[in-house]
C-alpha cells in the first residue's frame, strides 16, 4: 500500500511504526471473518480492514471526523484479526497510534472526554475501590442477588489473607510466607484484589505446590491498559515507567531466591504488560529497559504447565467429575499467544474441556468496552454464554477479571478463575 503520512504529526518513532503496520496490510480481508465487531454490525468500518483506512486517511491529511472516533471506539482490540491476519499485520500497534491521534483531531466531545476520565478517576483510586467494597460486602445481605452474585461473591479461602499494601499507600504489612528458594513477582491488578481476591490467593497456593513462593511489586501501579482504553497514552506511559522501576527495585533487592518469573494472574493486565516495548518506542532507552524486563513475564497458564513439565515427580490432584466450561480470553489466546495452554493443565488432571463454538471471538468485556459500548457489549456476551452452557457445565472459567466480571453478569452459573479449581484441589 502507498502510504503518505503527513508531517509532524506524529514522532518519529510512531511514524515509522504507523507506515510498517500499513505497509504490511494487503487488505485481503481475512480479518473480517473473526472480527466480533464487523461480524455483528456489517459495516466495513467496524473491521479492522476498514478501521486501517480510516486511521491511514487520518495520518495522510492530518484530519479527522467523528465518524473516525466512533469506529475506533467500537474496536475490542481483541486482536483476533492479528490471530488470522497471513501477513503479520500488528494491528494493535496501529490501532493505539490512531486512538491517540484520532483524541487531538477529532472534534471535541464533552460527554465522552467525562466519561473516560470518570471511569479512570474511579477504577484507579485503590483505597476508593478497596473501601468501597469492604462496605458493600458489609451490606451483602441487602445486597439483590444478581448484584452480589457479580459483585460481592463470598471468598473460598483463608478469609484473613490480604494483600501487601501498594509502597504508594505508606502502609507496611507483614505476610508469613513459606521459606521457599524460588519465587515469582506478582503484579497485583487495579479492581481484581478487591472484586476477585481469591485469585492471587489462589495463584499463591497452586505455586506453593510446585514449591515456589510469591512475593507482590509493591511500589508498582496500575499496568496501564485502563489509561489506554479510554484515551490517556501519556498517564499508560508514566504507569509504564513507574512498573519498570518497581521490578528492576525488586530484582535488585533479591539475594538467595531464585526469580522465575514476573507474574499477573489476569491476563488482560499481562497483556499489556507484554505490550510495554511498543507503548514505550519513542524513548529507545525505556523501550530497551522494558524489552529486557518483559522477557521475565509469564502468564499463570504457561508457568504453571511449565511446573508441571519440570517437576514430574510432583503427584497432581485428580479433578476427574469437574464439569466446567473453559472462556479463554483474547488477551490469553491471541495477545499472549496461549491458547490451549490451560487445557493442557485440566487434561494432566483427568478434565478434558469442551470444545466451545467460536471461542475466539470476544466476550465483549475488553476493559473498559463493556462501560463504553454497553449495547455491543451485552450482545457479545449474550451469544459468548450461550455457547459456553451448551455443555451444561456446573461453573465457568475464565483467565481474567474482566472477563469474569462481565460473564458472571449474564449467568446464574459461577463464573471463576481456572486458578481457583486448581487452589481448592491443592490446598493444604
Amino acid at each position: 500500500m502507498q502510504v503518505n503520512l503527513v508531517e509532524n504529526l506524529l514522532t518519529e518513532a510512531r511514524q515509522d511504526k504507523a507506515q510498517a503496520v500499513l505497509n504490511a496490510c494487503v487488505h485481503c480481508g481475512f480479518c473480517t471473518a473473526t472480527c466480533p465487531t464487523y461480524l455483528h454490525t456489517g459495516n466495513e468500518l467496524d473491521s479492522p480492514r476498514g478501521r486501517i483506512y480510516l486511521i491511514k486517511n487520518m495520518l495522510e491529511t492530518g484530519e479527522a471526523s467523528e465518524v473516525t472516533q466512533t469506529h475506533l471506539d467500537r474496536c475490542l482490540t481483541c486482536q483476533s484479526c492479528e490471530t488470522t491476519c497471513p501477513s503479520g499485520v500488528e494491528y494493535h500497534a496501529l490501532l493505539a497510534i490512531g486512538r491517540e491521534t484520532v483524541d487531538k483531531l477529532a472534534p471535541a466531545n464533552r460527554v465522552r472526554a467525562a466519561s473516560r476520565w470518570l471511569i479512570r478517576k474511579l477504577m484507579l483510586n485503590r483505597p476508593l475501590v478497596f473501601g468501597a467494597f469492604r462496605i458493600a460486602r458489609a451490606l451483602r445481605a441487602l445486597v439483590p442477588a444478581a448484584l452480589a452474585r457479580t459483585w460481592l461473591p463470598r471468598t473460598r479461602f483463608d478469609a484473613d489473607w490480604d494483600y501487601p499494601a501498594r509502597g504508594d499507600q505508606g502502609v507496611e504489612q507483614e505476610q508469613v510466607r513459606p521459606a521457599f528458594t524460588r519465587k515469582v513477582l506478582v503484579q497485583s491488578g487495579c479492581v481484581q484484589p478487591a472484586l476477585r481476591p481469591d485469585t492471587d490467593r489462589a495463584l499463591a497456593i497452586v505455586l506453593a505446590y510446585f514449591g515456589v513462593d510469591v512475593e507482590f511489586v509493591t511500589g508498582a501501579g496500575c499496568c496501564g491498559a485502563l489509561n489506554s482504553h479510554t484515551g490517556d497514552e501519556p498517564a499508560a506511559r508514566a504507569q509504564a515507567l513507574q512498573n519498570l522501576s518497581a521490578w528492576e527495585a525488586l530484582l535488585a533487592a533479591q539475594k538467595e531466591a531464585e526469580v522465575l518469573a514476573i507474574v499477573s494472574s489476569a491476563s488482560g493486565c499481562g497483556a499489556q504488560l507484554a505490550d510495554y516495548p511498543n507503548l514505550l518506542m519513542d524513548d529507545a532507552g525505556a523501550q530497551a529497559r522494558a524489552r529486557t524486563l518483559c522477557s521475565l513475564l509469564r502468564d499463570p497458564a504457561e508457568l504453571v504447565w511449565w511446573l508441571m513439565e519440570q517437576s514430574p515427580q510432583t503427584a497432581l490432584p485428580d479433578l476427574t467429575g469437574e464439569n466446567l466450561s473453559f472462556h479463554c480470553p483474547c488477551t490469553l489466546q491471541h495477545a499472549l499467544k496461549l491458547s490451549g495452554r490451560v487445557e493442557q493443565i485440566f487434561a494432566r488432571m483427568g478434565v478434558s474441556l469442551p470444545a466451545v463454538e467460536d471461542s475466539h471471538l470476544c466476550c465483549g468485556s475488553a476493559g473498559s468496552y463493556s462501560l463504553l459500548q454497553p449495547a455491543m457489549a451485552r450482545t457479545l456476551r449474550d451469544d459468548k454464554l450461550d455457547k459456553l452452557l451448551a455443555s451444561e457445565p456446573a461453573q465457568i472459567i475464565t483467565a481474567n477479571v474482566g472477563c469474569q466480571l462481565h460473564l458472571q453478569g449474564g449467568t446464574e452459573k459461577p463464573v471463576r478463575h481456572w486458578l481457583e479449581i486448581l487452589a481448592e484441589a491443592m490446598d493444604g
